[in-house]
């Protein structure tokens, strides 16, 4: 009789929450999840963009073997019938539910959400989703326009809601029929904000005052970055806001007091999604099941908020690959639930009684990848751990790329722990991600390139010291990189440049760095 599991998975969160130092933003809710969780400050997502991300940790693969780079493929016909997490769990006894974005919708998961494969039954969508990209932020003029800078009054929207609102209610409404029929449940809930636009009630912006945000700490486009690692921003550029800003392409920066306004409105978005968060756990108490439940918090990538001068994600920078990521283990990362003792009491993030929120164990710097999370949660629960995909595993149905991280839980009798497992260096933990681009300047394309217009793969390799990526030249008809062709070239330290400012590849020898890349 195994642990039920609540996946939470946000879209476009870098982790700017309490838990993990940052000291303007009010997150309070996943704050408190933290300190009864193990949590990892050093988790990188696999590619920073959703649909590659999501279907990578889902199944457990890496992008080079989901063939996936952008968003117009559906791996079961494109690469391999790979079974995902929730279908191995649903394969296992567990009803597989989804709430909101969790797959990336369309064809990247066969316009179904990889439904009846991956779920019980046909994923939950909110039906207000379909106005997200819709004209309803008013204007200083009274006009309604397709902002980026979109706090709203929800009672003007349409149904009067958004959809966060309705999948956190729809969740709650599922958990409830889940403790009714007492069968196992997997259920995974997708939060759209902080992903633009950044449409959340206007009320959070109280928490925000404007003269207390400031720009990045380096919102320059660094001297010696390869102009192919530089990502245009370009869906922001087509927002109505910053459309009338008229700023050049592509590193043309925008006006500072409206990047505070971004700043502003993303950390507005984050405790909107806080509250959310903390109505789900509440939940989840109330119904007596936060003994008998592992909750995974997590998001498919980070977010760029004017570091390098840049925005969104489409890079390999860790603001846009660095993930937040917790697991809540009922009796081992935190004392066993009296009954009717309270693990998630709904903390307000508008009251100034807030106080500190309890501070768990200090967060375990161990690197991790999303692209363990499939093995780590069948760990967990019990279930029998996926095995390592060998070396090509197009033909292979069950096996994952990723290792488990539980050995990193119990981080008092930390070993060095890299048990023979898939990857790993000299006992040193390694996160790979990468990033395509469709030529060595920045297009149009170039955050979103077309797989056919791929050009050159960055292949990034962040350790505990360092971040090394190549950018080497690619071949999307055989899906091959050709690492005798590098195009460019980036080295940063972690200790002296922890920003990612500083290049120093050409003043580098890195051969030992070229050896580990590949493997």
């Amino acid at each position: 009789d195994g642990m039920n599991v609540l996946l939470i998975v946000v879209d476009d969160l870098r982790p700017v929450l309490g838990c993990y130092g940052d000291k303007l933003v009010k997150s309070p809710n996943i704050d408190q999840l933290a300190s009864q969780s193990v949590v990892f400050s050093n988790a990188f997502a696999q590619q920073a963009v959703c649909a590659p991300s999501r279907v990578s940790f889902l199944t457990g693969r890496r992008p080079d073997t989901t063939r996936l780079y952008d968003f117009y493929s559906y791996w079961r016909v494109h690469a391999g019938n790979y079974s995902t997490m929730p279908q191995y769990f649903k394969e296992n006894g567990y009803v597989t539910l989804s709430v909101g974005k969790v797959f990336h919708p369309g064809v990247s998961s066969n316009y179904t959400d990889d439904y009846p494969y991956s779920w019980s039954v046909p994923p939950f969508h909110p039906s207000t989703e379909k106005y997200e990209n819709d004209k309803t932020c008013r204007g200083k003029d009274g006009k309604l326009y397709a902002n980026l800078v979109c706090p709203v009054d929800v009672s003007e929207m349409p149904g009067a809601t958004l959809p966060d609102i309705q999948s956190t209610e729809e969740a709650i409404r599922l958990l409830d029929v889940m403790k009714t029929s007492k069968q196992k449940f997997f259920l995974a809930v997708g939060y759209h904000k902080p992903h633009i636009p950044l449409r959340y009630p206007q009320e959070f912006l109280k928490l925000y005052p404007l003269e207390n945000i400031t720009l990045a700490p380096d919102p320059w486009v660094p001297e010696k970055l390869p102009s192919v690692a530089y990502n245009p921003w370009t869906d922001i550029r087509q927002r109505d806001d910053v459309k009338a800003l008229n700023v050049s392409f592509p590193y043309g920066p925008l006006p500072d007091d409206f990047q505070r306004q971004i700043r502003q409105s993303y950390y507005a978005a984050v405790s909107y999604l806080d509250m959310q968060v903390g109505l789900l756990l509440n939940a989840l108490d109330d119904l007596g099941l936060s003994n008998s439940t592992v909750v995974v918090f997590t998001a498919d990538h980070g977010w760029s908020l004017g570091e390098h001068g840049e925005w969104a994600k489409y890079s390999n920078f860790d603001v846009a690959t660095r993930v937040p990521l917790m697991f809540y283990v009922p009796g081992k990362t935190t004392s066993a639930v009296s009954q009717g003792g309270r693990v998630f009491p709904y903390l307000d993030p508008f009251s100034h009684t807030l106080g500190l929120v309890p501070q768990g164990k200090l967060p375990t710097t161990k690197v991790v990848e999303l692209v363990s999370l499939f093995a780590t949660l069948a760990e967990l629960v019990g279930l029998h751990v996926p095995p390592a995909c060998p070396e090509t595993s197009f033909h292979v149905a069950l096996c994952t790329e990723g290792s488990s991280i539980v050995r990193y839980f119990n981080t008092s009798a930390e070993k060095d722990g890299c048990d023979g497992t898939y990857r790993c260096f000299d006992k040193e933990p390694v996160a790979f991600s990468q990033y395509p681009r469709p030529a060595d300047t920045p297009q149009w394309n170039s955050d979103k390139p077309k797989l056919k217009d791929i050009r050159i793969m960055g292949y990034s390799m962040r350790t505990i010291d360092y971040r090394y990526t190549l950018w080497v030249q690619f071949n999307p008809n055989n899906f091959s990189a050709n690492f005798a062709d590098v195009h460019a070239g980036e080295l940063y330290m972690v200790d002296t440049d922890p920003n990612q400012d500083y290049n120093i590849y050409n003043n580098t020898s890195h051969g030992g760095f070229f050896k580990k890349m590949l493997g």
